[in-house]
């Protein structure tokens, strides 16, 4: 029976559903799932299924048993050094833009590299890690029963790196554009945004209030800097939105211009291992002008190209994060 330890910083958004996805596709294909999950300050929580507690023991996940280990550490973003002689085999699944120095001195004590993109993969072979592609998968958000309106969606949340702000700027010397939703935590916001075309949602929401959210909305604008994956780009993909994001990797490779609106951009630096990039406002003009003019077909038609790039997807994904591991 394959044993994997799965170890991240439980942060509550997209570590947190890496976690929910992995262990899903890993208990379904009958490995044994333990996850070694940090909150924030020193909190440390263990979560193993009964038989794995038993058959492995307190002092085996201790370390004092070298017979004891698992087969896998798997390392969500960061590496935690202190969790390498738990395993016999050590992973990192890594989110570039994060990849810091403490990461790149404890690198050497990483078997595997498993890229959740290309755009990473590149970056970590360029290291001279053994690196495998995985790519990744997301919820399927997709609710048939909710009206589909063709007004726009931006989902912020608590980041500061999807071009809310400069987004924002541009919708409001556009009076004439149609409604733009945004919806982004209070911590985040200094001043909610009014103008008639805009709803600046600053306040927690629940994930149904979300999800309809997603879905009633025809067009998904997300305009990231930079991604690990890109679970909003997923999910936007997921529920047959028109997603409007940046020409450049790793974006281009979740949303490609036969199911969605690619804009142009330009380098804007490097954090982590990862190049960032930014819009102008004539390439976000040119990209919302060009989704607005687009016909009820053709909508429909990018729609289902989006829909079936996600099955699709996530079929091929769930069965790599499965092979990779046998």
């Amino acid at each position: 029976m394959t044993t994997v330890n799965l170890i991240l910083w439980d942060n509550g958004v997209g570590l947190t559903r890496d976690m929910q996805i992995l262990c899903s596709v890993w208990r379904a294909a009958g490995f044994e799932v333990a996850v070694s999950a940090k909150r924030r300050g020193t909190l440390q929580k263990w979560l193993l299924p009964l038989k794995l507690k038993s058959r492995i023991g307190w002092q085996r996940l201790r370390g004092d048993d070298p017979t004891g280990r698992f087969d896998f550490n798997v390392m969500l973003e960061h590496i935690r050094p202190e969790y390498l002689p738990l395993a016999r085999c050590n992973v990192l699944i890594p989110n570039p833009e994060w990849f810091d120095e403490a990461d790149r001195n404890a690198i050497g004590g990483i078997d595997k590299v498993f890229a959740k993109t290309h755009h990473a993969a590149a970056a970590f072979q360029a290291l001279g890690c053994e690196t495998h592609y995985l790519g990744f998968t997301s919820v399927d958000r997709y609710e048939a029963y909710v009206p589909r309106k063709p007004v726009f969606f931006h989902l912020a949340g608590r980041s500061e790196h999807k071009g809310t702000q400069a987004l924002l700027q541009l919708w409001l010397q556009h009076p004439h554009w149609p409604l733009l939703t945004v919806l982004q935590h209070p911590r985040m916001v200094k001043e909610r945004a009014v103008a008639a075309n805009v709803n600046h949602v600053v306040e927690y929401i629940s994930d149904n209030q979300l999800r309809r959210l997603q879905n009633a909305h025809g067009f998904h604008l997300c305009p990231s800097e930079t991604e690990g994956f890109g679970h909003y780009l997923v999910e936007a993909l997921s529920v047959g939105a028109v997603t409007l994001t940046l020409n450049a990797p790793p974006m281009r490779e979740i949303v490609g211009p036969d199911r969605g609106i690619l804009m142009d951009c330009c380098s804007s630096g490097i954090r982590g291992l990862a190049s960032t990039f930014c819009f102008d406002s004539s390439s976000m003009e040119k990209a919302v002008e060009t989704a607005l003019a687009l016909t009820n077909a053709e909508r429909r038609e990018i729609s289902n190209r989006a829909q079936a790039w996600f099955r699709a997807n996530d079929a091929e994904f769930r069965r790599r994060a499965v092979t990779l591991l046998k």
